[in-house]
């Protein structure tokens, strides 16, 4: 497999672990907010192959404990099981991050035990999914199935939406709540502008604002945390 980025060393991407994050390309989204849309759109050429990624795991040992894998859309990929196996294997934990478009994969995944922790985007309210996600229409039982397959399972999770001022409301997390109800944990992340992201026009909600909208969210889901809010 083709690996399009890696960040030797983050103490943020894999709660709980020292890791590195791999970045995949190729993605079904268009989300104009994406920090890492060079992975979508081909711009970002492949740096490695996995056989390349094991030397340099066997490299970091006893420097990181896990390895956190990202995209693009990851599971996307036919032989991503192959990939995580291939990196258990040399002895790191892996983390999944997805955006939940691929539910036979993430079962599959999980049924095999794979993975020690996924985190799935959750883009919006059902009404404005598909507007958030950059697409005219999305199958949203999809994304309902691998919002179930997660609750479900024995696996670590959580679930995210980045907050993005022209996207979401109040009543947007009121549904939200509804989707994910009972969920084990929920963050919101603050939306950031960089030079990569798609669509310039967006901005950041007011600090007030994502207190209130994690407000609206605890009642659904008690453990509500925020990220990008100092």
């Amino acid at each position: 497999m083709k690996l399009h980025g890696l960040q030797k060393m983050t103490l943020l991407d894999f709660p709980g672990r020292v890791a590195c994050t791999v970045f995949l390309g190729g993605c079904d989204f268009r989300c104009p907010f994406c920090h890492n849309f060079e992975l979508i759109d081909g711009t970002a050429p492949p740096i490695m192959d996995d056989d390349e990624l094991i030397k340099f795991l066997e490299s970091r040992k006893g420097l990181i404990e896990g390895v956190a894998i990202t995209g693009g859309e990851p599971c996307l990929h036919k032989d991503l099981p192959e990939l995580i196996k291939k990196i258990r294997a040399t002895g790191y934990a892996v983390k999944l991050d997805t955006n939940g478009y691929h539910p036979e994969m993430l079962k599959s995944i999980l049924d095999e035990g794979l993975v020690e922790y996924v985190a799935m985007d959750i883009k919006n309210c059902e009404e404005k999914y598909a507007l958030t996600c950059g697409m005219e229409s999305l199958d949203l039982d999809k994304i309902k199935q691998s919002i179930s397959i997660l609750m479900n399972s024995n696996t670590e999770y959580e679930f995210r939406t980045t907050v993005i001022d022209e996207l979401h409301s109040e009543e947007d997390f009121k549904k939200i709540g509804e989707m994910i109800k009972g969920a084990k944990r929920y963050f919101l992340q603050r939306f950031t502008d960089r030079e990569s992201v798609p669509y310039g026009n967006l901005s950041a909600p007011s600090f007030d604002k994502m207190y209130k909208y994690a407000d609206i969210a605890k009642k659904y889901v008690p453990d509500t945390r925020l990220r990008g809010v100092e």
